[in-house]
């Protein structure tokens, strides 16, 4: 089950019941009556928030589900049969209960940090002279006949993040959550990708093959240095 039982919803800690319910034993939809039937008691803990889950290796419609705090999540837990593998992975989703709240004080901590408030600074300047790049590369596509220029905003930034860390799970900026080791990073594979660019469209290449030199760039580069974790609370930062 491991590091993706809690996850940030809406910024707050939430356990979906689609993954619960494998660690509890039971069918989701039965999860889920139960949830629905006990509501008020589960919204003594708080409001019930929804999500949807991509079933099997996201294949077919995604599963509606219900996303409970910690309070909701142990509830759930009391209201089903307890076997020595569903009291194993209580103890497992409280340890993830506890990790989520600590890696929130740790970002929230380090966003007050002088330091990491200049790294962010300074990646921010990289990233808009990368973004400039890439509404050249934009442009330059789109006289080519690419119909989906556009997209190599958000390409271009999956590739790199997809390149140099390990994501558990998926945050709403996630330059908010690297640490300064990282944002050190992400910002050289910024520079990366805006010579890729430049260089390729200096030598009038096909867009395609554009993207796909500044892609490799940035393979070589996170070989060099190695991928990351993400959440990285194992990595300080030093005042």
């Amino acid at each position: 089950m491991g590091n993706s039982i809690v996850v940030l919803h809406n910024n707050e800690p939430r356990a979906g019941t689609w993954i619960l319910s494998k660690g509890y034993e039971v069918e989701h939809r039965a999860a889920r009556r139960l949830v629905i039937k006990y509501r008020t008691e589960f919204e003594e803990f708080g409001i019930i928030a929804t999500g949807l889950q991509k079933s099997n290796q996201g294949a077919g419609r995604p599963v509606e589900e219900f996303m409970l705090n910690e309070g909701q999540s142990m509830y759930l837990g009391t209201l089903l049969t307890n076997t020595e593998k569903v009291r194993s992975f209580k103890r497992v989703v409280v340890k993830e209960f506890l990790r989520m709240k600590s890696e929130l004080i740790r970002i929230a901590s380090q966003n007050q940090n002088a330091q990491w408030l200049e790294a962010r600074a300074a990646g921010k300047e990289t990233r808009c002279i990368a973004t400039d790049t890439i509404k050249t590369f934009v442009n330059y596509a789109t006289n080519q006949g690419s119909k989906n220029a556009e997209r190599y905003y958000a390409n271009i930034s999956k590739m790199e993040n997809k390149e140099l860390f390990f994501l558990e799970q998926k945050y709403k900026n996630l330059r908010d959550v690297l640490n300064i080791h990282q944002l050190s990073t992400v910002k050289s594979a910024d520079m990366i990708v805006a010579k890729a660019l430049n260089d390729g469209m200096a030598q009038k290449l096909p867009y395609k093959e554009i993207y796909k030199l500044a892609k490799l760039r940035v393979e070589s580069f996170a070989e060099i240095i190695g991928k990351t974790l993400i959440p990285a609370s194992q990595l300080t930062i030093t005042s």
